[in-house]
This record gives C-alpha cells, sequence and structure tokens, in this order.
C-alpha cells in the first residue's frame, strides 16, 4: 500500500464511515447541527433525504455519537423488515427480550418508553434505506410516533433515504405521515472547493503533514467524475494514489486519477449534474435554511452597533452576472432589525417568540413559523439574560394594549412562552451602548 510513502498513518479514504474523518464541510455541520436541535425538541418525525453515495450513514453515526447521555437511540438498518421484526429489533436494541406476537410487543414497547420517560429518558429510532420500506410499513413506523403521555412523545424517528423516499412519502394513503414531518433536510453533493477541503481533512486525519497532494485541475476532474458524491470521491482519491505510488511519484497527474476512475468502472455524471446541485439545495424550506445560510450564520459573532457589515452573497456577485435574489441570512436579518431598533419609536411593542444561543436552532425555529405569525417576523442579535442569544421577534404595536391582544391569541408554543419587549427598553438592554 502507499501508507509509508505518504506518509500516512492509515488510509485516508475509506468507504467505511468512521466518525474520526467527519467532515463538517458542504453543509454537513450546519446540518448536523439542525438534526441535534430537532431531536432535542423531542416531537415529530425527521427525514433526511440523499443520493447514493452522499454521506447518510456518515451523518447518522456522528448524529448518534454526539447525542445527549440521557437519549437511547435505536438502529434500523435493514429496510425489508415487517412490522413485528421491527418492534423485534427496536426491543433488542433496547435491551428487551421480544415478546410473542405484535400486540405484546408494542404493549412491552410502551412499557419500557414509559420506564425510561419517568426516568428522564427519551428513545429515537434512526431508520436507514428508509426508501426501501413498503408504504405499509413506513405508515406503521408513523403510528409508532403515537405512543406518548399526556404532555410528551415517547418516541421519535430519523428516516434516511434516497430521494425516492420522497416519491413514496407523496403517495395519497400515507399523507398522515408526511404530515407529521418537522424537519426535512438534503445532504446535496459537494462542490469543487467543498472537495479541495474534504480531500485536505481526511488527509490530515490520517496523519499527512506535506503539502496539498491534489491540485486544482485534478480536484475539478474530480468534481466531474464523483458528481461531488462523497463515496465516490474517497474511491477516486483512494486509486489515484495507488496509481501514483505504482508510478514512485509523490506528484499526482491526471493520468493518474483518470486511471482510478477507469479501474473503478466509473462512468462520467451527465451534464446536468451541476444543475442538480442547485436542486439539492432548493428543496424543502427548513433544508434551505440549514443548508444555504447556516455556514454564515454560525460564523457571525455578537453583533453591535459598532461592529463591520457582512457582505451579503448577492454583494458579491459581479454586476454584469445578475445572481438570482436569496433569503437574507441570519446574520443580515439580525442587521436590518439593528437599524430598525435604531429608528423605531422607543414605546413601539414586540411579540419575543424564542430565544437561543444556537444560531442552527434559531434557523429552524425561523423557518417552522406558519401564516398565523404575527408579521413583520425579525431576528434580532444580542444579550439575553447577560449572554449573546438569537432572539425571534413578532409583530409592531404602537402600544401595549394592542400588543396583549395578539398575544393572547397565539398557541401553546413548544420552545417557550411569548411575551412582549418595547422598543426602548431592547436599545438598552439588548444592546448596549457601552
Amino acid at each position: 500500500m502507499y501508507l509509508e510513502f505518504f506518509g500516512l498513518k492509515e488510509a485516508p479514504f475509506r468507504i467505511t464511515p468512521n466518525t474520526e474523518y467527519w467532515h463538517a464541510g458542504g453543509q454537513r455541520g450546519e446540518i448536523l447541527a439542525a438534526l441535534q436541535y430537532a431531536i432535542g425538541q423531542g416531537e415529530g418525525i425527521i427525514k433526511v433525504v440523499g443520493e447514493v453515495g452522499s454521506g447518510k450513514t456518515m451523518l447518522c453515526r456522528k448524529l448518534v455519537a454526539q447525542l445527549p447521555d440521557t437519549i437511547d437511540s435505536v438502529y434500523l438498518g435493514n429496510p425489508t423488515l415487517d412490522p413485528d421484526d421491527m418492534l423485534a429489533a427496536i426491543l433488542a436494541d433496547l435491551g428487551e427480550a421480544p415478546a410473542d406476537g405484535r400486540q405484546a410487543r408494542l404493549a412491552q414497547l410502551n412499557a419500557s418508553l414509559l420506564a425510561r420517560h419517568q426516568a428522564g429518558r427519551r428513545v429515537v429510532v434512526f431508520v436507514e434505506e428508509a426508501q426501501g420500506i413498503a408504504l405499509d410499513h413506513l405508515e406503521f413506523l408513523r403510528l409508532l410516533t403515537n405512543l406518548e403521555t399526556a404532555t410528551d412523545k415517547l418516541l421519535q424517528i430519523v428516516l434516511f433515504g434516497q430521494p425516492e423516499l420522497d416519491v413514496h412519502l407523496a403517495e395519497p394513503r400515507i399523507r398522515q405521515l408526511k404530515d407529521r414531518i418537522t424537519l426535512s433536510l438534503n445532504l446535496s453533493p459537494l462542490a469543487e472547493a467543498e472537495i479541495a477541503d474534504y480531500l485536505r481533512a481526511r488527509l490530515a486525519v490520517a496523519g499527512y503533514r506535506g503539502p496539498d497532494l491534489f491540485p486544482p485541475p485534478l480536484i475539478a476532474r474530480m468534481a466531474q467524475l464523483s458528481g461531488g458524491l462523497s463515496r465516490r470521491i474517497n474511491v477516486l482519491a483512494d486509486k489515484t494514489l495507488l496509481a501514483a505510488y505504482a508510478g514512485q511519484t509523490h506528484s499526482l497527474a491526471p493520468a493518474h486519477l483518470e486511471a482510478a476512475a477507469g479501474d473503478a468502472e466509473m462512468p462520467l455524471p451527465s451534464r446536468s449534474q451541476p444543475s442538480q446541485r442547485r436542486l439539492w439545495l432548493a428543496a424543502g424550506g427548513i433544508a434551505a435554511a440549514a443548508a444555504l445560510g447556516l455556514l454564515a450564520w454560525l460564523a457571525w459573532p455578537t453583533l453591535s452597533p459598532g461592529m463591520p457589515q457582512p457582505v451579503s452573497p448577492a454583494a458579491a456577485v459581479s454586476p454584469a452576472a445578475p445572481a438570482p435574489v436569496a433569503e437574507p441570512t441570519l446574520a443580515e436579518r439580525a442587521l436590518q432589525t439593528q437599524r430598525w431598533l435604531a429608528s423605531a419609536a422607543p414605546g413601539t411593542h414586540v411579540i419575543q417568540l424564542a430565544s437561543t444561543k444556537d444560531a442552527a436552532r434559531a434557523a429552524v425555529l425561523l423557518k417552522s413559523l406558519d401564516a398565523t405569525t404575527p408579521q413583520p417576523v425579525r431576528v434580532l442579535h444580542g444579550l439575553s439574560q447577560g449572554s449573546p442569544a438569537w432572539m425571534i421577534l413578532a409583530g409592531e404595536f404602537p402600544d401595549r394594549e394592542a400588543a396583549l391582544a395578539v398575544l393572547r391569541t397565539l398557541p401553546p408554543s413548544p420552545v417557550g412562552d411569548p411575551f412582549l419587549r418595547t422598543v426602548g427598553k431592547m436599545r438598552t438592554v439588548v444592546l448596549p451602548t457601552g
């Protein structure tokens, strides 16, 4: 093998999903943060869709590894299981010896979940290859989420599947399952620059400390050959290094990559592949929040009136090449809110719907709002009880009475109790000038 030749302690591009090689680029880190928040809320079904080899299993394993100690995870990786076998597998993962018969197993699962709930624990079932599960069996999984107490769900489900899963979920007879999905995310293929970062990151974990092995022309070609799918990238990178080693050279050349592609019998994706990334990123409302803007949001520090303003992606585009209008990022919305605070009347009231220290959670909360939310909706980043936080504000009212009238009509919120705030108070407490 080529390990010693390139100064590596282990093979960097194995296709086994080893979480030591987790790479947060290509929106993976932001998607992971959104999943962690959604699981923390404990309700609904979560869906993650990605093409074959896009990194779904790696994401799943990383997510499981970072769950709080109070959450027990169950893994279902066989899409051919029938409901009885699903119950048996779930019970076995929970350390229970499955009883005989479906009703007995349901009762056993309910008792086990209740006992964990009373002990302050929760259970999350991770389902891989969900696109291969029969529709009736998917519906059975939905029914499992009906196990609950008077106030809490006892079981949460996370579905990982290929794009065919969305086709199945469009079937009218399982529309109730689709309605239970509270977070829908898409793993988009990696872009060319992201592939370069991905290769460097994996080589570094494997112990490589030299200059970049993969020059830009090879990365551009690899992006074409792989379609941005991490499993294909791993195969191509591994075989390219092997080809260079066979030639006893540390300089990777296009011939090495072409030999790797030929050895892997990897066809070139269709010409429509580059636009596929845009289609992936456009799919799903919450997916857009998790995949398009969160990188900038998470990196944005505490905002104050004296700080320089970020340049939006739209502003960075050349005037000669107009870009499509994009939603403002979280940081841009926060700056807009600061400008509004500076000019609004001090007695103006708003309703604070939620507050969180985590930008990913703020993004998910923002995208979960529906048409009943008082408008306009604003995002403010500042101090909440002395600590930096993202605050979601709704409405704009001339006085307390008008704001209270709307506040009383709001339904109960799972993320906290909405309350009133004034512009004047926020100027001095949330955004102190000192």
